[in-house]
């Protein structure tokens, strides 16, 4: 067999290998922190977790519908807020922009993803915080599940923008240039046929940045206030939701772990258990997406 041949088949074999290797660490996390939260499933049970409302660690109460609930306003909050922009950035870097002006606003865009996140929630302390509580509302302390929705629509900007982005060039140029010969203008090409012709990217790059934003944790520490209860309006106002402090699953782990043994201590696991299958049944739903992908 002529030497290129081998290279190429060892070659392939060694990429091989890495990939099964990342499936068996993923692997691996899942199974360790399952093992570990087994204490707490076998003597809380795991439906008396996910639908109790109360987490009392030191009465042995370990519901987590408070975090869940936590998890998912803020990641709600933070699509609301967030996509609208990044769908338009990445149209605006797509389709629009002239190329100076690209190379100039992707850099800034891409830049927003290597902040650390501890800079995002001191950003969200200092200036979020006390913008929202200037909001009148009864018992409204700034520190809230807006504030929290506020800086994960920033953090999940250049993962939306991005893939949006990319999606959107993928779409054939055939595409565009017949619509424009048949005489629409270039506002009506874009929203016609190139978003519907890349919708299927633009979901996925959605729901990966819900990823993202379900798995923050010091960001949301910082300014969601950390209640250990479920978000209720403040006032006859549904939208007053918003201003109620709560806690996210990653939040709950975080701050607890450090402390905690025994049931304490598996029953986190246990939350990170939930937050696992919730952060794989997302990207996992991108994947498929993904796949549909115009070529």
């Amino acid at each position: 067999m002529p030497r290129r041949y081998v290279i190429d088949r060892v070659v392939k074999y060694v990429l091989l290998l890495n990939a099964l290797i990342s499936i068996l660490i993923v692997m691996l996390i899942f199974f360790f922190t399952w093992r570990e939260a087994g204490d707490a499933i076998g003597q809380v049970g795991i439906d008396t977790m996910l639908l109790g409302t109360i987490w009392r660690p030191q009465l042995e109460q370990y519901g987590i519908v408070p975090m869940i609930m936590g998890s998912v306003l803020s990641t709600f909050g933070a699509v609301v807020l967030g996509v609208p922009v990044a769908l338009l950035g990445a149209i605006f870097l797509a389709e629009v922009a002239p190329n100076a002006v690209r190379e100039l606003v992707r850099p800034a865009v891409e830049l927003l993803a290597g902040i650390p996140s501890v800079i995002y929630g001191l950003f969200g302390i200092v200036v979020l915080v006390p913008l929202v509580r200037r909001i009148p509302v009864p018992r409204n302390n700034g520190f809230s599940l807006l504030a929290a929705s506020i800086v994960l629509a920033v953090m999940i900007l250049p993962t939306i923008t991005n893939i949006a982005e990319d999606a959107i060039r993928a779409v054939p140029r055939e595409y565009k240039e017949g619509s424009l010969a048949l005489g629409t203008t270039r506002w009506q090409t874009i929203v016609g046929v190139i978003i519907p012709a890349a919708r299927s990217g633009i979901v996925a790059a959605i729901i990966l940045g819900i990823g993202r934003a379900l798995g923050e944790t010091m960001a949301m520490i910082m300014v969601i206030g950390n209640a250990i209860m479920v978000p209720e309006p403040l006032t006859s106002n549904p939208l007053t939701l918003f201003l109620h402090p709560a806690r996210t699953l990653t939040g709950n782990i975080a701050v607890e772990i450090a402390y905690a043994t025994g049931v304490h201590e598996s029953a986190l696991f246990a939350t990170g258990v939930v937050l696992f299958i919730f952060i794989m049944v997302v990207n996992s739903a991108a994947h498929v997406l993904v796949r549909g992908r115009p070529r």
